[in-house]
């Protein structure tokens, strides 16, 4: 790899120190510093190049010499990436990895220091962007306190989700029959619609049945169920955009009648409804939950259920290595993240096994567990292609720095699920009758595929 170099020292040879120090090598993108000047691979090796755009970039990563200050720099735009922005994460990950990110000592922070005086850096501290949720106030995981972190995430508005999310207007993993292909020739929507599918069939649907979609998002699953299988739908969620966007969705779809939206805590479910439902899904909803609420929601569910009825969990997972890795670094203590910060304020994964024990533990019976992580990265790479091609739109309907929050969670989170950092599971579960029976099928064979 062939490095730049110049007889007069520019402010790239002085930022040099601070890549090398939070990179731990060379730079392995090209970077141009506000002069114009450049370190990194040549120009003529092509790919992306980081662009630091002022001075202000480097005061953000001295007052926060973290992944939270390099995170503010992107989403204020003092940090920027000209070509492909995916490829250049690729090699910054680390950066923003929960395991194995910028943990500096004090030598680090003095080098950093030192270059900053040398650049004219030092100053006060920036002030946040405005897209960072300040850390949470009450109680975690209180019904008030996670209601504001959902509106932080999905109070957006629903036009900006409809450009991200396409007509679908689905905030899960899809499910992609040709997903090997260099160029699948599923659409986005059809993915979306083959993994409502995936589920209705792993719950058995069939006419007449009564069915909760917990934490029903803009109601794709609940409209799937009621229009292709007759089936009575009552969705929950707890964010008002959500809730307003799928009532009008399944009046739009003609399925009114079959499919009431409630906007709610699930922990305000009436008990009066337990045994009351044939089959729940609960899709994306797990991660909100909480670790120490999980057994909770575990056994609600299994109440709701009557005997013989089905719980389909999809839930973006954590190797447990992962987890042993953030409890060691953590020891106990939280720890403010980009993905806290900016996107998923609370958010707590778990393993799959983890969640198959607390299910198993309130009476549930796990029959069927299958893992869909490439096919989240290939979902991923699909909705930062719509925010790309809709950039202008996507900031019009937001701001610059969600929209920036968005290209930079959706794309390092698609390289993650790459790497096996974090995956997605669906745990198909039922609550047995007195006798023990599932009254499930003898073999997957009526739900395993979706052509």
């Amino acid at each position: 790899m062939t490095y730049l170099a110049s007889s007069q020292e520019t402010v790239a040879d002085r930022l040099r120190p601070v890549v090398t120090t939070i990179f731990g090598t060379e730079p392995p993108v090209r970077i141009r510093a506000w002069d114009g000047s450049t370190i990194g691979p040549a120009e003529s090796e092509g790919g992306p190049t980081l662009v630091v755009r002022n001075r202000r970039a480097l005061r953000r990563l001295v007052w926060s010499p973290n992944e939270v200050g390099m995170a503010r720099a992107f989403v204020s735009g003092d940090l920027a990436v000209e070509g492909d922005f995916i490829g250049a994460l690729d090699q910054m990950l680390h950066l923003f990895d929960a395991t194995q990110g910028m943990h500096l000592n004090n030598a680090d922070r003095r080098t950093i220091l030192a270059a900053a005086l040398r650049l004219g850096a030092i100053g006060s501290n920036p002030p946040p962007p405005a897209e960072e949720m300040r850390p949470a106030s009450g109680m975690l995981h209180s019904i008030r306190r996670d209601a504001a972190a959902i509106g932080h995430h999905y109070n957006v508005g629903n036009d900006f989700y409809r450009l991200v999310l396409g007509e679908s207007m689905t905030y899960s993993c899809a499910y992609w029959p040709d997903l090997d292909a260099e160029h699948p020739a599923t659409t986005l929507e059809q993915a979306q619609q083959n993994k409502v599918e995936l589920i209705a069939r792993k719950l058995g649907l069939e006419p007449g049945m009564r069915m909760l979609d917990v934490g029903c998002g803009w109601g794709t699953m609940a409209i799937h169920a009621a229009r292709a299988y007759g089936v009575h739908v009552i969705g929950v969620t707890n964010s008002h955009e959500q809730a307003v966007g799928a009532a009008k969705r399944a009046a739009a779809a003609g399925v009114a009648d079959l499919v009431e939206i409630r906007e709610m805590d699930y922990r305000d479910i009436d008990p009066a409804e337990s045994g009351h439902f044939d089959a729940i899904s609960s899709i994306g909803m797990a991660e909100h939950v909480g670790t120490g609420q999980w057994h909770d929601y575990a056994s609600l569910l299994h109440r709701l259920l009557k005997p013989g009825g089905r719980l389909l969990s999809h839930q973006i997972t954590q190797p447990p290595t992962v987890t042993e890795k953030l409890e060691g670094r953590r020891q106990g203590k939280p720890e403010r993240t980009f993905i806290t910060a900016y996107v998923f304020p609370d958010g707590e994964l778990q393993s799959v096994g983890w969640i198959s024990d607390q299910l198993e533990s309130v009476g549930f019976e796990v029959r069927d567990v299958e893992s869909l992580r490439e096919h989240y990265a290939r979902t991923l790479r699909a909705w930062v292609t719509n925010l790309e091609d809709n950039w202008a739109e996507a900031a019009r309907l937001t701001s610059v720095g969600r929209a920036r929050v968005w290209r930079l969670y959706m794309a390092g989170s698609a390289l993650a699920f790459d790497r096996n950092r974090i995956s997605i599971h669906q745990v198909l579960a039922v609550r047995p009758d007195r006798k023990g029976r599932s009254h499930m099928p003898p073999t997957r064979a009526s739900y395993a595929t979706v052509d």
